[in-house]
């Protein structure tokens, strides 16, 4: 059975990736991946604001007084709250390429076209494989003008357009699915040099603890809302010319076949990997070529696309007019 799949270019033995997390900061993890199955290894976003912080941190050393480098700090997550440093991220690229004999894709989380651009050419030379670009723009200006979603788009288009051009190896964008016009967006990402779309980000959300009286950070490991992909997966399935890859709501066995077959080229996993350990990959994978012998598929691009909105026997299930049905077929 054939299960290998091409994402950005890059020829993976199969399609089920361990996901953005923490683990790719203990190298026995990483090879613990790679010897359960894993085609790839995505790391976890490097953000710009730790190399705001690092780039202060080595100016008040020598030029800046201590009062004012303390206020600028007061803007920034405390450095412990971060896994690796920008130069030891920098490192781990290299000591992981090292460590295992497949692919590896890194992340940077940028605020602006600099920090961007600056960091995705030091990951590209440390020797990743591919960039994911993770894209948490949030805007909370309500003032007329200020962030308008136009500028939102046009912002992130740009800075993936740069970003591609700057560098040789292939640029995914890692999406939030509260875009105003997907469809759009995404074939405009490609068309500026997004070899991948990763469909979605999973934005933590805030919660508020009701007997402290304070905000509180809610544990993202488990959440997930799979069907938000796979509509999209759906609709854009051969649309943009881009790789397409499923994040968030990926478990079982059950929910890469699913992905795969609204679209998807890969599936990331991260929350079940987290629960159960790298050997869990191993045991999603078998599980799935089983089901792909039972079902008589071949290779995985029989599979691939055959529920999507331009193939599947009810393309109006990814359209309004399901929502219409689904609430006019039920009863009390």
């Amino acid at each position: 059975m054939d299960l290998t799949t091409n994402y950005m270019g890059l020829k993976l033995k199969n399609p089920i990736l361990p996901g953005a997390g923490p683990m790719v900061d203990d190298l026995s993890m990483v090879r613990r991946l790679e010897d359960a199955g894993a085609p790839a290894i995505v790391m976890h976003s490097l953000f710009e604001e730790q190399i705001v912080g690092e780039q202060l941190a080595n100016y008040t050393a020598t030029e800046l007084p201590k009062e004012y480098y303390a206020e600028a700090l007061s803007y920034l997550p405390e450095p412990e709250g971060f896994h690796l440093g920008p130069d030891e991220y920098l490192d781990q690229i290299g000591k992981i390429k090292k460590a295992v004999s497949v692919p590896v894709i890194a992340s940077l989380n940028g605020s602006t076209t600099g920090g961007w651009l600056d960091y995705a050419k030091l990951i590209a030379e440390a020797g990743a494989d591919a960039l994911e670009l993770n894209v948490y723009d949030l805007s909370i200006d309500p003032a007329p003008g200020m962030r308008d979603a136009q500028v939102i788009e046009l912002r992130t288009i740009d800075m993936v357009r740069l970003v591609s051009g700057a560098v040789k190896i292939p640029v995914a964008v890692k999406l939030s699915p509260f875009y105003t016009s997907m469809g759009h967006f995404a074939g405009q990402l490609a068309k500026n040099g997004a070899k991948g779309l990763v469909m979605f980000n999973r934005l933590y959300q805030p919660d508020i603890d009701v007997e402290l009286l304070e905000m509180k950070r809610t544990n993202p490991v488990g959440l997930g809302d799979l069907n938000l992909r796979l509509r999209w997966l759906g609709i854009l399935y051969g649309q943009t010319g881009a790789s397409l890859a499923a994040s968030g709501g990926i478990t079982t066995a059950n929910e890469v076949v699913k992905a795969i077959m609204a679209g998807a080229d890969v599936t990331q996993m991260v929350s079940a990997l987290l629960l159960n350990g790298p050997e869990y990959l191993a045991t999603v994978r078998k599980k799935f070529e089983q089901w792909m012998e039972e079902k008589e598929y071949v290779s995985l691009s029989d599979l691939r696309g055959s529920m999507s909105m331009s193939k599947c026997p009810d393309p109006m299930a990814y359209q309004r007019a399901n929502y219409m049905r689904t609430l006019m077929s039920w009863r009390m």
